[in-house]
C-alpha cells in the first residue's frame, strides 16, 4: 500500500515538473525579444564551433599591400592595418569571447553558490565572515578590480578568465544567500532534517534545486557582462593578447585608424554589441518565464 502511494506521489511530482517546464517554454516562445536573443545566441554558438570551416581567409595572415581596404566583394568587412580579413578575425574571435564569458561565469557561479549557500544556511559568524569578504570585493568597481588582478596575474586568456571570475563571485554569493535564507525554514527542509539528512545533502538536494530560477537568470545575464569586461581588458591591452583575434583587442589596435578606416573598429564593436544584446534579451525573457507574476 505504501509502495503504491509513493509511486503515485512520484508520478504526480514528475507530471508537475513536466507541466512547469512546458509552461516555461510556452512563456519563452511568446516573448519575441527572448526568441530573437536565443536565435542570435544559437547562431553565435554555431559560428564559434564551425568557424574554421566558414572563414573566408586565415585570420592571422595578411598582406601589407592590402591593409586598410574598405569593405568590398573580396573582403566583406574590409581589412585591418596588417591586411588581415576583418570578417575572418571576427568569426575567430567569437569562440574566444564566448569561451571567456561562459567559463568565467561557470567558475564564479560554482564558487559563489557554495559560499552563498554556506553563509545563508549556517548564519552567525560564518555568514558574517563570508559576506564581509564579499562586501569588500563589491566595494571596488568590477572592471577596476579586474585590471588590478590582471596586473598581478599577468596577461592572457586564462588570466582574464580568473580575474573576471573573482570579481563576479560576490554577485552570485549574495543571490544564493538570500534565496537560502528565504527557504531554509520551510517544511520540506525541516522534514529533511527530521529524517536525518546531513547539512550537505539538505543544501544541495533540497534547498538549491528549489531556488535555481534567479541564479540561472543572473548567470545568463552575467555572460554578457563577462564578455563586456573581456573586451574592455582586451581594449586596454591587458586581456587576450595578439595575435589572437579577440574583439576588444581588435578595437584597441584599430582605434588609431578611426578617421581614415572606421570599419576597423565598427565591425568588432557591432559584434560586441550584438552579443551582449542577445544575452540580455534572452536573460530578460528567461526571468519573465521563470517568474510568471512579474510577467503579468
Amino acid at each position: 500500500m505504501e509502495t503504491n502511494l509513493e509511486l503515485k506521489e512520484d508520478i504526480h511530482i514528475k507530471k508537475n515538473k513536466q507541466s512547469k517546464i512546458k509552461e516555461i517554454l510556452e512563456l519563452l516562445a511568446s516573448n519575441k525579444a527572448a526568441l530573437v536573443g536565443l536565435i542570435i545566441i544559437v547562431l553565435l554558438t554555431l559560428i564559434a564551433v564551425l568557424g574554421k570551416y566558414i572563414m573566408p581567409y586565415n585570420p592571422y595572415e595578411g598582406e601589407l599591400s592590402q591593409s586598410l581596404q574598405p569593405p568590398s566583394s573580396l573582403h566583406l568587412f574590409g581589412t585591418d592595418e596588417q591586411g588581415r580579413d576583418i570578417l575572418s578575425r571576427i568569426i575567430d574571435g567569437t569562440k574566444i569571447s564566448l569561451r571567456v564569458g561562459v567559463t568565467s561565469v561557470a567558475i564564479a557561479l560554482s564558487v559563489g553558490t557554495v559560499f552563498g549557500a554556506i553563509a545563508g544556511y549556517y548564519g552567525g559568524k560564518i555568514d558574517m565572515i563570508i559576506m564581509r569578504i564579499m562586501d569588500i570585493i563589491l566595494a571596488f568597481p568590477s572592471l577596476l578590480l579586474a585590471i588590478a588582478f590582471m596586473s598581478a596575474l599577468g596577461k592572457g586568456i586564462d588570466k582574464a578568465v580568473i580575474a573576471i571570475s573573482i570579481v563576479t563571485i560576490p554577485e552570485y554569493a549574495r543571490i544564493v544567500r538570500g534565496c537560502v535564507l528565504s527557504v531554509k525554514e520551510n517544511e520540506y527542509v525541516q522534514s529533511a532534517k527530521a529524517i536525518g539528512n546531513g547539512d550537505i545533502a539538505i543544501i544541495f538536494k533540497h534547498i538549491l534545486p528549489n531556488v535555481m530560477s534567479p541564479i540561472i537568470v543572473r548567470a545568463t545575464l552575467g555572460i554578457s557582462t563577462a564578455i563586456l569586461e573581456t573586451s574592455a581588458l582586451g581594449f586596454l591591452g591587458l586581456g587576450v593578447q595578439p595575435p589572437l583575434a579577440e574583439w576588444g583587442s581588435m578595437l584597441g589596435s584599430g582605434r588609431g585608424y578611426f578617421y581614415n578606416a572606421p570599419h576597423i573598429i565598427l565591425f568588432p564593436g557591432f559584434a560586441i554589441t550584438l552579443t551582449v544584446l542577445a544575452f540580455n534579451l534572452f536573460g530578460d525573457g528567461l526571468r519573465d518565464a521563470l517568474d510568471p507574476k512579474q510577467r503579468k
